[in-house]
């Protein structure tokens, strides 16, 4: 097989559509716009959606879903991350120092991913019901 001997399957590609050649094509005259109407036109067509004045669609629904505003002051962190903290202590002012969250945060959580191996205090930092467990099997302990 070379590259100039590859061409595609017979029938897979067709010609296009020669539109306004005459009545012996079948596309000749109105070139299958069919008679007057907006459709008919150049340019003659509206917007996506659009159902002729009716209420569209998208109207007619409901609106559904909520976006809480709680969730652009809340974030959460990982044990991992806590674990490579030099600091015993942990509040969110530590995390916002090391980066760990950005400034505007006010509310973390901590989740139960990766292994801590050190004894740690969190204050002020809520805790999922594993990253709990690890913490004080860790001989740590969590103050909310």
């Amino acid at each position: 097989m070379f590259l100039n001997t590859l061409a595609p399957n017979e029938g897979e590609k067709k010609g296009r559509k020669r539109v306004g050649r005459g009545i012996g094509c079948g596309w000749g005259k109105t070139c299958g716009r069919g008679h007057k109407g907006q459709k008919s036109r150049s340019g003659g067509f509206t917007k996506v959606g659009f159902e002729g004045g009716q209420m569209p669609l998208q109207r007619r629904l409901p609106k559904v879903g909520f976006s809480s505003r709680v969730s652009i002051v809340t974030s959460q962190v990982t044990l991992s991350e806590i674990d490579k903290l030099e600091e015993s202590e942990i509040t969110v002012d530590v995390l916002k120092q090391h980066n760990l969250v950005t400034k505007n945060i006010k509310r973390v959580k901590v989740m139960l991913s990766g292994e801590i191996t050190r004894a740690v205090t969190l204050t002020g930092i809520k805790a999922t019901k594993g990253a709990k467990a690890a913490i004080e099997a860790a001989k740590g302990s969590v103050n909310e």
